[in-house]
């Protein structure tokens, strides 16, 4: 049995809040395979080659009306990010590549059947992630299916976009030409959060930073711009799905680490999976009203590897909230007090993230 590709829909993407990092030192030929090397690179140089400036885009007369507004606001953003965000000022995204896929990257997640720590993969530069990334649906696949038959659970996950952490001028992709405002800026925002800052073999203090950087960036935007606050409707449907599969998540955490036997664990693994559905199924037609937004996500097959993003991406963002506020919401005093706490080990991050630890801006 082959793993599941299931694309993220626009709301999924909004609730997992994940954009792939790419795996750079493997475009130097840190690479466990050569053909891995030779598939990565030539995939990332096709994108590379693809780009063209954002104001050649707009001031072409064959572009697509809808794309030239779409790509003026984008500039618009990354002015934004640099001027008033104080993220990086380079030619990031200030290029468009149009790339013919829906996806630029299928992501393939791994974990032990009875755990929720990933199966990762580390490089020199980078450090360790949380999952693989490939440019072919096919090697993907086959990734997927050596892990399974090694007994790891699977989740393949469509990527529209991801960074090179500045190391190349990063383009807007045509994946991302179907999204909304809100999406298209954060994106942008969340991928210079990357450049800014970046801690080796932690995904989830990357992750919880890039995203708070985002969704501070996105209030920031629209306050700056006349906008209208964001939906709290679908904000909350949002905040509420991700609170339930991170209870899910807990509550399977401590079912690992007990002492009951393992055949006991897989029985009630499944019983926590078909739990989530249900108080899903009850949000949904209570509280929500019948909306549907979640619909697919939840009734494709569920296992550890598919939490496994939001555990990493959301659970952190309060702890960076917490910190911005200490900063008096001075973004240089923010990412210099980051910093700090990014040189700590490990294990202070992690207090850090859980929100154990009060650290302001200075010591």
């Amino acid at each position: 049995m082959t793993a599941q590709f299931i694309p993220s829909d626009r709301k999924a993407v909004n609730a997992v809040r994940r954009l792939a990092l790419l795996a750079l030192a493997v475009l130097t030929g840190a690479c466990s395979t050569l053909g891995y090397y030779t598939h990565l690179a030539s995939g990332e140089m096709a994108v590379l080659n693809a780009r063209r400036p954002i104001t050649q885009v707009i001031a072409d007369p064959h572009t697509d009306p809808r794309l030239r507004a779409r790509l003026q606001t984008a500039l618009k953003a990354r002015a934004f990010a640099s001027d008033v965000l104080k993220l990086p000022r380079n030619r990031s995204y200030t290029l468009y590549a149009d790339i013919h896929r829906p996806f630029v990257m299928v992501d393939v997640f791994a974990t032990p059947s009875l755990s929720l720590q990933a199966v990762e993969h580390c490089f020199p530069i980078s450090g360790c992630v949380a999952y693989q990334g490939f440019y072919d649906m096919q090697r993907a696949q086959a990734a997927a299916d050596k892990l399974k038959r090694a007994g790891d659970d699977v989740y393949l996950d469509g990527v529209p976009a991801y960074s090179t952490l500045g190391h190349f001028a990063d383009p807007l992709l045509s994946t991302m030409d179907g999204w909304s405002e809100d999406d298209l800026v954060g994106t942008i925002f969340h991928e210079l959060a990357h450049q800014q800052f970046y801690v080796e073999d932690d995904t989830a203090f990357n992750e919880s930073f890039a995203t708070f950087v985002q969704q501070e960036g996105l209030r920031q935007w629209r306050a700056a711009n006349g906008l209208p606050p964001s939906d709290p409707a679908a904000d909350r449907r949002d905040d509420q799905f991700t609170e339930l599969v991170l209870a899910t998540r807990g509550r399977l955490e401590k079912l690992y680490a007990s002492d009951l036997p393992d055949a006991v664990k897989l029985q009630r693994k499944q019983q926590e999976f078909d739990r989530l559905r249900a108080d899903y199924r009850r949000l949904r037609d209570t509280e929500w009203h019948g909306n549907r937004d979640y619909d697919a996500w939840i009734d494709a097959p569920i296992n550890n590897a598919k939490l496994l993003p939001f555990g990493l991406y959301d659970k952190g963002v309060p702890a960076f909230a917490a910190l911005f506020k200490q900063c008096g919401g001075d973004w240089t005093k923010f990412y210099a007090a980051v910093r700090r706490i990014g040189g700590e080990t490990a294990k202070q991050r992690a207090v850090f993230l859980a929100g154990a630890k009060d650290i302001g801006p200075q010591r």
